[in-house]
């Protein structure tokens, strides 16, 4: 599809989905799907988190992505093997807009580069921001290579619907919410008592957001010295012109409740969706027994220590 029609992206990508649910029948069976998903809110410290169950996120939270395992499988992203029904909207030159046939949101994109290349973020920040304007329904997000990305040898965004995860409320109503620095051309802001460390950018620049961010990145690779990439998760939208880049520092990638067995095992792998608070079960018996005590545990051991907090907050110093 060509969106340099007349159109607009968002436009082009509506065409996409439409043409898409009616003509791949995975996707459409699986968008339809998304009607006997089963949610439930649970409320901590002043804020909520959303809980979804949603069986065929399975291929996502209990993805192999050791490097045998990738090295043993055809990737899913390269164009010579998507499937023949699936179809795509070039972007940027690099880029391929699909549609995500395994959805956590009514409208769920996945946006790989068009050549197969590592999940790497650095340098493709800018990337991010021109694809949250050119798609204001839809917030973009980013998993780093072992902070829930299913395929973490080819770089791709994704993005879903507005207005699905808890976040984007809490940035305007959280009372934790507190400014960090300002400027003429920006804001940061971080999220205090809200269970994951919480950094945001908030600018009518996209310039002033780019140095920011590659900023923080060379501060946190300082920081995890043996990591090929820093540990985050990214989303990013923009409304009222201006764009949010919000960032999630991380020190692991699963809690120990995934690498449990029988009764004790919860099989989360938690991205930027969840990070977010939205949080995807794809067994019952987790979606069932997860409570506040369980949550707060498991975003303990995968959101930053305080000290490193303190430490990657002198960033910009």
């Amino acid at each position: 599809m060509d969106p340099n029609k007349g159109y607009t992206l968002s436009h082009s990508v509506e065409e996409l989905f439409q043409s898409q649910l009616k003509e791949w029948g995975v996707a459409g069976k699986n968008y339809a799907g998304l009607e006997a998903v089963i949610c439930k809110e649970i409320h901590l410290n002043g804020f909520d988190m959303q809980m979804q169950f949603n069986p065929e996120r399975i291929r996502s939270s209990a993805a192999k992505v050791d490097t045998r395992s990738i090295q043993e499988r055809p990737c899913f992203l390269c164009p010579s093997n998507l499937s023949e029904e699936q179809k795509g909207i070039d972007y940027l030159l690099h880029y391929n807009i699909l549609i995500n046939p395994f959805p956590i949101f009514k409208k769920h994109l996945t946006i790989p580069d068009q050549r197969h290349t590592d999940q790497r973020i650095n340098g493709r920040i800018g990337d991010m921001l021109h694809l949250a304007q050119d798609l204001p329904e839809y917030v973009i997000f980013y998993n780093g290579p072992k902070c829930g990305a299913s395929a973490p040898d080819h770089f791709h965004f994704q993005a879903g619907s507005k207005g699905m995860m808890p976040i984007e409320k809490d940035i305007r109503l959280f009372q934790g919410k507190k400014l960090l620095k300002e400027t003429p051309e920006g804001s940061s802001f971080i999220m205090e008592h809200y269970s994951r460390k919480t950094l945001m950018l908030q600018s009518s620049h996209s310039e002033w957001i780019i140095k920011e961010f590659e900023a923080l990145f060379a501060h946190f690779g300082k920081l995890q010295p043996n990591e090929d990439e820093p540990l985050m998760n990214i989303l990013s939208f923009y409304e009222n012109n201006s764009w949010q880049l919000i960032v999630f520092p991380r020190r692991q990638h699963r809690p120990s409740q995934f690498f449990e067995e029988g009764e004790k095992q919860i099989l989360f792998s938690p991205g930027a969706v969840d990070f977010g608070g939205t949080l995807i079960f794809p067994r019952t018996e987790d979606f069932e027994k997860v409570n506040a005590e369980l949550i707060e545990d498991m975003f303990s051991q995968l959101t930053l220590s305080d000290e490193m907090w303190k430490q990657l907050l002198t960033y910009n110093s």
